[in-house]
């Protein structure tokens, strides 16, 4: 049970092949590629062709079992091979087979459904495993074997790299080619290489998606554990249509699937060219850095262009320190420079290459080095190389290298290649490289966020909101009036301009005499979204004479030009007094599939012009809101700007966390359109708003379940709870976040050898770092860890009575592929042993499982583990023998 669902699919021990025979196939189709393949290597398993022809009754075949099936037949008999692959107990099935249509597709699915068989495919070029000899594709030849992880959504694309990897020394663990109509899907793949210890890294060609929710949910635990680059085609309008075409999945916004990836931890790439680049690196096994590139060059020209790269990406150039500097300088040539490039001059050789790129390795201001080589008369490219070589055994960055030139280079690019040094033939090619590696740390920290739908501020009134949309809805309305916007906003203590409705001039006259001058004037109507385009906006109105004939003014001519809009009145509204106030916009758009989508930007009547928009997915935190301004072009504006003060940034952010608090808990919403906001140092306030609704709340993720239209869901702190402890004192049961990791590997370093063999069945001492983040960052949909944490008090040498928080047990639970049913563990420190805690610990998962709908809770407990057997007893689990492993037995119970 400890064996992802995958495995017999993607680390098969058996594999059946239905192929029909080598003589029969044509040469150059799929059945014939993929015999070559499988038999061009010895493969780790056990390999059997079955021709369906020639190979025995039905019920002589049923007698053959296996992990995975292979088909590549023709169309017509590939569902009768997929039902007798399913009769041979087979977990997992491959369908290479080409020309299948979408019904003949919906009818394999369901074969597999019945079967109970992860089908991947067809019209697929299969998957390759190096490091088993598998070669289960009609890709080509089998890649050799390394650390990077291919997936793939186009053949032709898999094709291509698995060509340009054997030309370029790099290896990869496992490619895996999804067809358009496969069951098995591009986040159960992500999720297994999440897991594949043999996976360093994870490249993926993405042409659509199905369920963002669980792509999601994929990708930020493969990108929390190893990197994870992504190239997604359709960008453009054109190119959108096109993917979805061929992919058959939904393609949604590029600025929104941005904005997805930054918050998964993962890095996306933008042409062929930078996916190579960043295997090169990824092959290198380089990890997340800070963005300071220092720059070893033997030609001024070079690396100027490379640092004119680095700023336009956002990089930051890395400099020496004067310490290293001064330590440096008499070791190079007497024309080097060190002030901003490490300019080493023409003179320079591989020894000054050799004692710079070491200097700035040490040196704590850089981050990562890129040495630029120009071919020079008497220079030695390929002793500049070796000596590069010979420094990347210990070298602690990323070592980049740019040779320039072409023949007389050749051997030295090849030099650094062998030794797993990425090369590159411009130096933008290589900064942007360096550029890729170093946005794994900017995304890491998005990635560890993981807000409460509510923020810490003053709880909304969440039924008024309610109430004001089923009143909308109720007249068959989807776009709110001004007022009814402004009425949302407040419910959720955005601060709004006062605004009131008149419905005659005398009234309009009378309402902005009482509020002050100047007033706005706008026309309130629901079947009028853009004021301004009909002319019902005025501003600035003095007195009240001049309020009097506007709304006049305003209502004839809005009648003339829309006359089947229904007029409530005027609303009025005393102007904004900010005189240096910065214009925003906060908005909402609704993707697919990725759902709700926050909108930060300029703001005011040039907004479409400007087009400045920022994008995040909800929920937000501050420092997730913080980052949303700073990507925006209006964010260098909000600082001392042109003798106006700074802003209230604490203000704006707090907008931001109200409109995510919006987004969680109202599903109905749509479309929202705050703008201007108006942003000074005293504050902001909300003067305007458009907000589109719709009663039907669209699904990203599962039905039936809270938030089921956000693509990330909130950190439920709805499952806090407090208990008091047997023996005096209490103790807090709540989800395990990020921040927890530290806590739990004390929690696992203290536990005794008995105690951490019964949990984790291995002598480990601590968690690998991989372990420990998987176990911390979890997605809370399909998985749940519930820590006790108890708050230790101590008296420190003063007297002083000290706490300290400490987690003393943990439950988990993640939910099993047939989605219904769950397996748990649990663990509890062995100081706190007899205290109830694993009781406690066990009935609140079990109550967390049974909220979120499963139907029973299973697990696997050592047979030595008598304690956790009685417990389990205790409980009402059933408690019986396992099949697989006498050494376990199986504890079940329903919920």
């Amino acid at each position: 049970m400890d064996k992802h669902y995958l495995t017999p699919l993607l680390a098969p021990g058996t594999v059946v092949v239905f192929a029909g025979s080598p003589e029969d196939c044509p040469s150059g189709g799929q059945a014939h590629a993929l015999h070559q393949a499988l038999r061009a290597q010895r493969y780790s398993g056990t390999l059997a062709f079955v021709d369906t022809h020639t190979s025995g009754t039905l019920a002589d075949l049923a007698q053959t079992r296996a992990d995975l099936a292979v088909i590549a037949l023709p169309p017509a008999e590939v569902a009768a091979a997929l039902e007798i692959a399913g009769r041979m107990a087979c977990r997992s099935a491959l369908v290479i087979s080409a020309g299948i249509d979408a019904t003949l597709a919906a009818e394999l699915k369901r074969i597999a459904r019945r079967e109970g068989v992860h089908l991947l495919g067809p019209n697929c070029l299969g998957l390759q495993r190096p490091a088993l000899g598998l070669n289960a594709s009609a890709a080509g030849p089998l890649a050799q074997a390394g650390p990077l992880a291919l997936v793939s959504q186009s053949g032709a694309l898999t094709a291509a790299m698995l060509d340009w990897a054997a030309r370029n020394a790099v290896g990869f663990s496992s490619v895996v080619s999804l067809g358009p109509n496969t069951a098995v899907d591009i986040a159960q793949v992500l999720d297994f290489l999440a897991n594949d210890a043999a996976t360093q890294s994870i490249l993926v060609y993405l042409e659509g998606i199905g369920s963002s929710r669980r792509f999601m949910s994929a990708l930020r635990s493969a990108a929390n554990a190893k990197p994870v680059v992504v190239l997604k085609s359709g960008r453009k309008p054109a190119g959108n249509e096109a993917a979805q075409t061929h992919s058959g999945a939904t393609v949604g916004s590029d600025e929104v699937f941005d904005a997805a990836l930054r918050r998964a931890g993962a890095v996306r790439v933008r042409s062929f060219v930078e996916l190579f680049s960043a295997a090169k690196c990824l092959a290198s096994r380089y990890r997340p850095v800070g963005k300071r590139l220092a720059i070893v060059t033997n030609g001024g020209g070079p690396g100027v262009l490379a640092a004119d790269w680095v700023n336009e990406i956002a990089l930051v150039l890395g400099k020496l320190s004067p310490e290293t500097v001064a330590t440096l300088q008499p070791l190079l040539p007497p024309l080097a420079s060190l002030s901003d490039l490490i300019d080493l001059s023409e003179a320079a050789d591989a020894t000054h290459y050799r004692a710079a790129i070491e200097a700035a390795g040490r040196d704590t201001q850089v981050d990562g080095v890129l040495a630029i080589h120009s071919p020079k008369p008497g220079g030695d490219a390929m002793a500049v190389a070796e000596a590069l070589a010979e420094l990347k055994r210990g070298f602690g960055k990323p070592l980049l290298a740019c040779w320039m030139g072409d023949a007389s280079v050749a051997g030295a690019r090849q030099r650094l290649n062998e030794a797993a040094i990425p090369s590159f033939r411009t130096p933008e090619a290589a900064v942007g490289a360096f550029g890729n590696i170093a946005s794994f740390y900017q995304n890491q920290l998005l990635l560890q966020q993981t807000p409460p739908p509510l923020s810490a501020l003053a709880k909304p009134d969440i039924e008024g909101a309610r109430l004001v949309i089923e009143s909308v809805l109720a007249e068959r309305r989807h776009v709110l009036t001004e007022m009814e916007s402004k009425t949302l906003l407040s419910s959720f203590h955005i601060p709004v301009t006062q605004t009131i409705l008149a419905r005659s001039p005398h009234e309009a006259m009378m309402t902005a005499t009482q509020l002050g001058f100047p007033v706005a004037l706008k026309i309130d109507s629901p079947d009028i979204s853009h004021k301004s385009d009909v002319q019902g906006v005025a501003l600035n109105v003095m007195n009240g004479a001049s309020a009097r004939d506007t709304y006049s003014d305003m209502v004839e001519r809005v009648t003339r030009l829309r006359p089947e809009a229904r007029i409530n009145g005027v609303t009025v509204q005393r102007m904004a007094a900010a005189r240096r106030g910065r214009e925003v916009h906060v908005g909402l758009v609704t993707d697919d599939p990725f759902g709700p989508v926050i909108v930060f930007g300029a703001g005011g009547t040039m907004i479409e012009l400007i087009d400045d928009r920022a994008m995040e997915l909800p929920p937000l935190n501050q420092f997730l809101a913080r980052r949303l301004i700073e990507r925006s072009r209006v964010a260098e504006t909000l600082a001392d700007w042109r003798g106006a003060p700074a802003v209230n940034m604490d203000a704006l952010e707090q907008v931001l966390l109200r409109v995510s608090e919006m987004v969680c808990e109202l599903p109905q919403l749509r479309e929202m359109d705050i703008n201007p906001i108006i942003v000074d140092e005293h504050g902001a306030v909300a003067v305007d708003a458009r907000i589109v609704i719709d009663g039907a709340a669209p699904i990203v993720g599962g039905r039936g379940q809270r938030y089921q239209h956000l693509a990330i869901l909130p950190y439920p702190a709805r499952y806090e709870q407090v208990f008091p402890m047997r023996g005096g004192g209490e103790y807090t049961v709540r989800p395990i976040h990020p921040d927890d990791a530290q806590m739990l590997q004390a929690l696992v370093q203290s536990l005794s050898p008995e105690s951490r063999y019964f949990r984790f069945i291995t002598a480990l001492t601590k968690l690998p770092p991989s372990m420990l983040a998987r176990f911390t960052l979890i997605d809370y949909d399909r998985e749940m860890a519930l820590v006790a944490v108890y708050k230790d008090r101590q008296a420190n040498a003063e007297g002083e009575i000290t706490e300290t928080e400490r987690i003393i047990g943990v439950s988990r639970y993640i939910t099993n592929p047939d989605q219904s049913s769950c397996e748990f563990s649990l663990v509890v420190a062995d100081d706190f042993s007899g205290k109830g805690l694993g009781t406690r610990l066990m009935e609140s998962i079990m109550a967390v499982a049974r909220d979120k709908g499963l139907s029973e809770i299973d697990g696997l407990v050592l047979s030595s583990n008598s304690g956790m057997l009685r417990l389990m007893r205790s409980l009402g689990f059933t408690v019986k023998p396992f099949a697989e492993d006498p050494d376990f037995k199986l504890v079940t119970h329903a919920l």
